[in-house]
Parts: C-alpha cells; structure tokens; sequence
C-alpha cells in the first residue's frame, strides 16, 4: 500500500506465491547466493536473488505471466 494525499492506494502487485512456495523459494535462494560466496562463483547467485526477492514480496512476476497463483484463494 501506499500513502497518497492521506488516501491509501493499493500497489498494483496482488501476492500470488503461496507460504509453501514462499518458504521454499527463500531457503533455496539464500544457498544459492551463498554459493557465490563460499563456494564456486557461478552465476546461479542471480537466481537465489530473483527467489529470495519473490519469496520476501510474495509476488513473482513470471506466475502472474502465466496466470498462476499458489496463495490458494
């Protein structure tokens, strides 16, 4: 939400990762940004952030591409 001339404006991002795709996604791009760091330097550290920013926003923009949401509503 945002505040606007004390009106509050829902942001156009409606949440469509679920809290077990939530809970997947953070641990999975946590281990690989890590890998960056303490292991090989490949460029799989991109994707641990691209998880663990969808996994935090609990919005991801390729499900909302394809229609898909995991929120179960």
């Amino acid at each position: 939400m945002q505040r606007q001339g004390g009106r509050i404006k829902e942001l156009p991002m409606e949440a469509n990762v679920g809290i077990a795709d939530r809970w997947m996604r953070m641990p999975i791009g946590v281990a690989l940004i890590l890998l960056v760091f303490i292991g090989p330097q490949t460029p799989w550290g991109w994707l641990g952030l691209f998880l663990l920013g969808t996994g935090l926003l609990r919005f991801c923009p390729f499900y909302k591409l394809l229609g898909v949401t995991t929120c179960g509503r």
